[in-house]
């Protein structure tokens, strides 16, 4: 096909996966559902009314932030191009209209915007008879993605598909008009498994935590933890996948977050939703095998964790606190799996040393924003000038956790586990040394997003952590 010179015709060009790499209708739910869940699932309940009437009562309750929408640059050239012609362009579109005009405005490229109606949902056939009436029959080019827009370009002078699969620009093409295809499809799992964030399972080694340190290391004991292990990761996931999604606007106007697959439109955020459920059920699935005990442990944790993205995170102090239980209870996991009675020294090591990481993660976000001249970070109770707190926080408690660990080595129970007690002393000095120096890291601003993940990067964490594993081994073994 060749492409026709034709500029006089409107390019009426369509919004959800055409000129926006995402899709309106859930990123208004997802928006929405950030900020009042219960609003979300009223907004819902309009779709009796008909779609139109929820992307209406969708649009209403949000306030996304379409400058920082990723919108695909290739479709912007040509509008662009087209426009350097002398031609006109229309946004198109089935989403809202309040919100097509919101962006309309922002991106200052279109000469009409047309949406749907609280009571008119302007998509496909509908499209098609409001394009032909409006512009008049064949008056019109159009640009679109999905099998969606068919009857739209049957109705067109010309075709400009976006990103389209093979067989969607076979049919495009069987109409035998002028045709354009703008992009190709790129098969890429990358994306998708970023957004696992499978880094972050690092964390769900605390499982084995209990297990080592009641020298449980029978094989099927392992294969529970290993068990256990995967259905946190899985169901971590899921939630990672969650907080995401209702984390768009925060993240888009982070400088790191922002590249993330969902906030960046690498991966389509309709399909979070299918992703976070198959995450959550495989999840179950594995630790029903492990246990009821656990499974509730589980749940638990997965309602914590959703808590915490719904709510718990923009309260201060409690977010930390939070966060620190979220630690902790996969050291509880770890207990279950092992059949082992969680001692009061571990448990009050983890709060302390857990909460000490929580509140280093608030000032590395506290540093981040102060470098860049923010007051308050992004979907935050915290302020800049709550930072010296925040500091002064995570080293007390991290002092305070090394302080528990040196008065366990010298309790009664250490001596009947460990053979050789006083080489356990080396523990404590390691992580003496290791909490001072990711606190003088984090106050540089050299500290990653989650402290965790920094340690299993960072070659004097690592090695800290190698000095650790040689002090326990000296503990077990008689000199």
């Amino acid at each position: 096909m060749h492409e026709t010179s034709d500029e006089t015709l409107m390019l009426a060009v369509d919004l959800d996966g055409t000129l926006l790499c995402s899709d309106m209708l859930h990123e208004t739910f997802w928006n929405v559902a950030s900020k009042d869940w219960s609003s979300a699932i009223t907004a819902v309940r309009a779709l009796r009314d008909g779609k139109a009437a929820l992307k209406h009562q969708l649009a209403q309750a949000s306030d996304v932030d379409v400058t920082t929408l990723p919108y695909d640059g290739d479709v912007l050239d040509y509008i662009s191009d087209w426009k350097e012609k002398g031609g006109k362009v229309a946004l198109v579109t089935a989403a809202n209209h309040e919100i097509a005009s919101k962006i309309a405005a922002h991106l200052g490229v279109f000469d009409a915007v047309h949406g749907s109606t609280e009571r008119l949902n302007l998509k496909g056939p509908n499209k098609a008879e409001f394009l032909t009436e409006t512009y008049g029959a064949d008056g019109f080019a159009y640009m679109g993605d999905t099998d969606a827009d068919l009857p739209v370009w049957s109705a067109a002078q010309k075709i400009i598909t976006v990103k389209a699969p093979r067989n969607l620009r076979d049919k495009a093409e069987a109409m035998d008009k002028d045709t354009v295809h703008l992009g190709s499809v790129k098969v890429d799992y990358t994306p998708y498994i970023k957004a696992l964030r499978p880094h972050q399972w690092v964390k769900n080694i605390l499982i084995f935590v209990p297990i080592l340190l009641a020298q449980h290391l029978d094989l099927t004991t392992l294969f529970m933890g290993l068990l256990g292990f995967i259905a946190f990761s899985l169901v971590a996931s899921s939630v990672y996948v969650i907080n995401d999604l209702l984390d768009l606007d925060a993240d888009r106007a982070h400088p790191r977050k922002c590249k993330r697959p969902f906030a960046a439109g690498t991966v389509p955020i309709q399909h979070g939703t299918a992703i976070a459920a198959v995450l959550l059920g495989l999840g179950t699935a594995v630790s029903l095998c492990v246990g009821p005990v656990f499974l509730l442990t589980l749940v638990f944790y997965f309602a914590a964790t959703i808590g915490y993205s719904l709510y718990f995170k923009r309260r201060i102090i409690i977010d930390i606190c939070v966060l620190a239980g979220l630690y902790t209870m996969r050291i509880i996991a770890g207990g279950v799996v092992a059949n082992v009675m969680i001692s009061v020294w571990l448990l009050a090591f983890s709060i302390f040393f857990f909460f000490a990481l929580a509140a280093i993660k608030r000032q590395a976000e506290l540093v981040d924003n102060a470098k860049t001249g923010k007051l308050a970070p992004s979907g935050r109770g915290y302020r800049v000038t709550d930072l010296p707190v925040v500091s002064q926080m995570s080293i007390a408690s991290a002092y305070v956790s090394v302080l528990i660990l040196a008065l366990y080595i010298n309790s009664p129970t250490v001596t009947s586990l460990y053979a050789n007690p006083p080489a356990l002393w080396g523990i404590c000095l390691v992580l003496l040394f290791w909490v001072s120096w990711i606190s003088i890291t984090t106050h540089r601003g050299e500290m990653h997003d989650d402290p965790i993940v920094f340690a299993v990067k960072d070659r004097i964490s690592r090695i800290c952590g190698c000095f650790v594993i040689v002090f326990g081994l000296l503990g077990t073994i008689a000199l």
